[in-house]
């Protein structure tokens, strides 16, 4: 790893002595308020915080579950499977909602002990519960209205179409209110794309009901149904895919490592960067990590205070994790044992 990070002219320090400096600055460069203005049109919030307005979230939850149950019970008695389609729908929507507001209370808990983190993952592992119950739902519709294409029931095609015109208009009024809520969280953003894709299958359904009333075309129903699967498998599908992305510790879609490994060697004076690990804590909080060798000249705290800005103002990640070392002695036991085997490609100036 190279010797003690010492700037030019001055004597080395004790170890203690700059653990504790180190560790008074990280406590002092992560006490920040984890919601970033980065200067350059940059703006992120991490996940589901507490500063999240439940009050909007709550607000489409009620008028989504009563919608729901009304919903069942009218495609019940309408024979109507593309209004049993739409609840099924409307039932991982308010699941989304309630697990986000879940998730708010959970952020306000402090991390300690052996949650390092805190619950800050609970929003995205309700969020593939909620995608892969989108999958199992989605699959048992394609399945139910292919029999229906086959077998097609009596349909009730003027309460099909009176019941998908309301839902019409519930489902703009609880997009508007998850409009108003934090929406950079996984689970809110997720929920908010299913109450569009809700709206999309409803006006479907109205068409569907349409022709059923006026047109005594019963198939028409089964169609809309399987409209509204298909928006379910889209849907579910993002959500296990991007849920699976943090869970494997992927760096996020719009950051590129080998760029910014890039942009860090060419930081003045950095030799070498390896070890360069950058994931995503929960949606919206991204993080990074990395060895970084220095010319033996280097003032390798003023170095990586630059890279720090850097990433802070190119990339938008504040949350990071350096170790600064000279390059010099390359081959001493310790270089060798940590540095043997880097973890992912090595950026060379």
């Amino acid at each position: 790893m190279g010797d003690q990070c010492v700037s030019p002219g001055q004597p080395a320090r004790p170890a203690n002595s700059v653990a504790k400096e180190r560790g008074g600055a990280e406590d002092r460069r992560h006490s920040h308020d984890h919601s970033h203005d980065h200067g350059n049109g940059h703006h992120h919030d991490h996940g589901v915080s507490a500063d999240s307005d439940p009050r909007w979230l709550s607000i489409a939850l009620a008028l989504i579950v009563a919608f729901m149950a009304a919903e069942v019970v009218v495609g019940l008695l309408a024979h109507s499977l593309a209004l049993i389609t739409d609840a099924a729908h409307m039932l991982t929507d308010a699941a989304s909602i309630v697990l986000a507001l879940i998730a708010i209370r959970l952020s306000k808990r402090p991390a300690r002990g052996q949650y390092t983190y805190g619950y800050k993952r609970a929003e995205i592992l309700s969020a593939q519960a909620n995608g892969i119950t989108l999958l199992l739902l989605a699959a048992w519709f394609v399945y139910e209205g292919v029999q229906r294409l086959i077998h097609p029931p009596d349909v009730e095609g003027p309460l099909v179409f009176v019941t998908a015109l309301i839902g019409i208009v519930v489902n703009v009024i609880a997009a508007w209110c998850i409009s108003r809520a934090n929406r950079t969280s996984l689970n809110v953003e997720g929920a908010f794309q299913h109450i569009l894709n809700d709206l999309y299958a409803f006006i479907g359904t109205a068409i569907a009901g349409a022709v059923v009333w006026l047109a005594g075309y019963p198939r028409a129903d089964a169609i809309a149904a399987l409209v509204v699967a298909a928006l379910m498998l889209k849907a579910g599908w993002a959500l296990v895919r991007e849920s699976g992305r943090i869970f494997l510790e992927a760096a996020p879609a719009h950051l590129d490592p080998d760029a910014i490994g890039a942009s860090i060697v060419a930081t003045p004076q950095v030799t070498e960067v390896h070890d360069l690990h950058v994931w995503v804590i929960t949606s919206g909080q991204p993080s990074l990590s990395a060895h970084i060798l220095v010319d033996d000249r280097a003032d390798c705290h003023a170095v990586r205070s630059d890279i720090e800005r850097a990433l802070h103002d190119d990339f938008g990640i504040e949350h990071t994790t350096l170790q600064v070392d000279h390059v010099s002695d390359p081959d001493s036991v310790r270089a060798q044992l940590h540095c043997a085997e880097p973890h992912g490609p090595v950026h060379r100036s």
